[in-house]
Protein backbone atom coordinates (compact mmCIF):
# COMPACT_ATOMS: atom_id res chain seq x y z
CA UNK A 1 0.00 0.00 0.00
CA UNK A 2 2.86 2.34 0.58
CA UNK A 3 4.71 1.52 -2.60
CA UNK A 4 3.16 1.92 -6.06
CA UNK A 5 4.85 -0.19 -9.05
CA UNK A 6 4.69 0.69 -12.39
CA UNK A 7 5.57 -2.41 -14.85
CA UNK A 8 7.12 -2.21 -18.52
CA UNK A 9 3.90 -4.25 -19.96
CA UNK A 10 1.61 -2.10 -18.19
CA UNK A 11 -0.42 -4.50 -16.93
CA UNK A 12 -4.06 -3.39 -17.07
CA UNK A 13 -7.06 -4.92 -16.89
CA UNK A 14 -8.28 -5.13 -20.64
CA UNK A 15 -12.24 -5.53 -19.42
CA UNK A 16 -11.89 -1.86 -17.54
CA UNK A 17 -11.86 1.16 -18.80
CA UNK A 18 -9.09 3.28 -17.65
CA UNK A 19 -11.06 5.23 -15.18
CA UNK A 20 -12.08 1.54 -13.79
CA UNK A 21 -8.31 0.73 -14.05
CA UNK A 22 -7.39 3.23 -11.98
CA UNK A 23 -10.11 2.91 -9.38
CA UNK A 24 -10.10 -0.75 -8.56
CA UNK A 25 -7.26 -0.99 -6.36
CA UNK A 26 -8.67 1.91 -3.66
CA UNK A 27 -12.28 0.16 -3.86
CA UNK A 28 -11.03 -3.66 -3.17
CA UNK A 29 -7.59 -3.11 -0.98
CA UNK A 30 -8.66 0.20 0.51
CA UNK A 31 -12.57 -0.41 0.94
CA UNK A 32 -12.44 3.31 -0.05
CA UNK A 33 -15.99 4.02 -1.97
CA UNK A 34 -16.73 4.60 -6.02
CA UNK A 35 -17.32 7.98 -4.84
CA UNK A 36 -14.05 9.00 -3.46
CA UNK A 37 -12.07 6.51 -5.71
CA UNK A 38 -13.88 7.93 -9.36
CA UNK A 39 -13.26 11.39 -7.99
CA UNK A 40 -9.76 10.78 -7.24
CA UNK A 41 -9.32 8.79 -10.45
CA UNK A 42 -10.28 11.62 -12.74
CA UNK A 43 -7.84 13.83 -10.91
CA UNK A 44 -5.13 11.64 -11.03
CA UNK A 45 -5.82 10.73 -15.25
CA UNK A 46 -6.21 14.81 -16.00
CA UNK A 47 -2.84 14.99 -14.26
CA UNK A 48 -1.28 12.37 -16.33
CA UNK A 49 -2.85 14.00 -19.26
CA UNK A 50 -5.88 11.35 -20.09
CA UNK A 51 -8.61 13.21 -18.41
CA UNK A 52 -10.67 13.10 -21.53
CA UNK A 53 -9.91 9.14 -21.86
CA UNK A 54 -11.51 7.40 -18.71
CA UNK A 55 -14.30 5.88 -20.88
CA UNK A 56 -11.78 4.16 -22.83
CA UNK A 57 -10.66 0.62 -22.60
CA UNK A 58 -7.21 -0.66 -23.00
CA UNK A 59 -7.30 -1.82 -26.61
CA UNK A 60 -8.49 1.80 -27.35
CA UNK A 61 -5.52 3.11 -26.18
CA UNK A 62 -1.66 3.75 -27.22
CA UNK A 63 1.31 2.14 -25.25
CA UNK A 64 1.96 5.16 -23.86
CA UNK A 65 -1.30 6.74 -23.40
CA UNK A 66 -1.73 2.83 -21.18
CA UNK A 67 1.47 3.23 -19.29
CA UNK A 68 0.09 6.21 -18.05
CA UNK A 69 -2.83 4.67 -16.68
CA UNK A 70 -0.82 2.42 -15.00
CA UNK A 71 1.16 5.58 -13.31
CA UNK A 72 -2.55 6.69 -12.43
CA UNK A 73 -3.39 2.95 -11.20
CA UNK A 74 -0.05 2.86 -8.71
CA UNK A 75 -1.03 7.00 -8.05
CA UNK A 76 -4.16 6.11 -6.80
CA UNK A 77 -3.16 3.77 -3.70
CA UNK A 78 -1.25 7.49 -2.57
CA UNK A 79 2.00 5.55 -2.53
CA UNK A 80 5.20 7.46 -0.36
CA UNK A 81 7.68 5.31 -2.86
CA UNK A 82 7.13 4.49 -6.76
CA UNK A 83 8.87 1.52 -8.16
CA UNK A 84 9.20 2.15 -12.10
CA UNK A 85 10.55 -1.43 -13.92
CA UNK A 86 11.73 0.01 -17.52
CA UNK A 87 8.69 2.11 -18.25
CA UNK A 88 9.39 2.84 -21.90
CA UNK A 89 10.95 0.07 -22.91
CA UNK A 90 7.93 -1.40 -24.27
CA UNK A 91 6.95 1.76 -26.08
CA UNK A 92 7.40 3.11 -29.67
CA UNK A 93 10.17 5.66 -29.39
CA UNK A 94 7.15 8.86 -29.78
CA UNK A 95 5.36 7.63 -27.12
CA UNK A 96 8.50 7.79 -24.75
CA UNK A 97 8.58 10.96 -23.91
CA UNK A 98 4.78 11.76 -22.11
CA UNK A 99 5.94 8.70 -20.15
CA UNK A 100 8.91 10.73 -19.12
CA UNK A 101 7.28 14.05 -19.04
CA UNK A 102 4.92 12.36 -16.26
CA UNK A 103 7.64 10.43 -14.75
CA UNK A 104 9.47 14.19 -14.59
CA UNK A 105 6.61 15.63 -12.90
CA UNK A 106 6.51 12.70 -10.21
CA UNK A 107 9.78 13.80 -9.37
CA UNK A 108 9.28 17.47 -9.21
CA UNK A 109 6.17 16.88 -6.62
CA UNK A 110 8.71 15.05 -4.60
CA UNK A 111 7.90 11.19 -4.93
CA UNK A 112 10.80 8.59 -4.26
CA UNK A 113 10.97 6.69 -7.37
CA UNK A 114 13.31 4.01 -8.17
CA UNK A 115 13.53 3.64 -11.91
CA UNK A 116 15.23 1.09 -13.53
CA UNK A 117 15.71 2.82 -17.10
CA UNK A 118 18.00 2.76 -20.68
CA UNK A 119 17.02 6.40 -20.54
CA UNK A 120 20.15 7.50 -18.82
CA UNK A 121 19.71 11.40 -19.55
CA UNK A 122 16.18 11.45 -18.32
CA UNK A 123 17.98 9.92 -14.84
CA UNK A 124 20.34 11.79 -15.07
CA UNK A 125 17.89 15.08 -14.91
CA UNK A 126 15.74 13.62 -12.40
CA UNK A 127 17.64 11.45 -10.10
CA UNK A 128 19.57 12.30 -7.20
CA UNK A 129 21.43 9.04 -6.69
CA UNK A 130 22.49 6.67 -9.90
Amino acid sequence: REIGMVFQRFNLFPHMTAIENVMEAPVMVKGESKAVARERAVRLLDRVGLGDKGGNYPTQLSGGQQQRVAIARALAMEPKLMLFDEPTSALDPELVGDVLDVMRDLAESGMTMIVVTHEMGFAREVGDNL
